[in-house]
């Protein structure tokens, strides 16, 4: 009776290991055909400027983000008197990179090398900038805060 007892319970052992496994390895197959249909290049949510949350069309929301960080890095650059300073460059391209836990950081995208010089001082500004900009609440991908980047272009003399 004990030995009835005894593989009994080793047959049930054997039998619940092997479920087990098989329960372990189909949910891994469903994780990776689920990331398979992610598109990783967009985002549900652009990053959130703080004039722009009020806004529900996401396009006017994504527009409204990219205008006023446009025009807040503007403002904050063309108050150290830049106007004037650096006149063979209209515009400059920033690569906007925002984090998942809201850090954003500013860096000059493109330039050609003969303004080297002159975009040094511009990219050293937006460093400094950066430390008091306003709030923004980073992007999100099935509701996740992501980073994210874009290139955003700031102009630099008025006219």
């Amino acid at each position: 009776m004990y030995r009835l007892v005894f593989f009994t319970i080793i047959a049930f052992s054997f039998t619940a290991c092997q479920f087990s496994t098989s329960k372990i390895e189909k949910e891994g197959e469903l994780l990776q055909k689920e990331l398979e249909k992610i598109d990783w290049s967009k985002v549900d949510t652009y990053p959130n400027f703080e004039g722009c949350d009020t806004i529900q069309d996401l396009q006017q929301k994504k527009d409204c983000f990219f205008d006023s960080v446009a025009l807040e890095l503007q403002q904050r650059l063309l108050q150290d008197t830049l106007e004037g300073k650096f006149s063979q460059i209209e515009s400059v391209q920033v690569l906007v990179t925002v984090q998942a836990d809201s850090k954003i950081d500013f860096a000059v995208y493109k330039a050609p090398d003969s303004l080297a010089i002159q975009i040094y001082a511009i990219d050293s500004l937006l460093q400094e900038k950066k430390k008091d900009f306003p709030a923004i609440y980073p992007a999100t991908k099935r509701g996740i805060p992501v980073s994210t980047q874009f290139v955003i272009p700031v102009l630099l003399n008025k006219y």
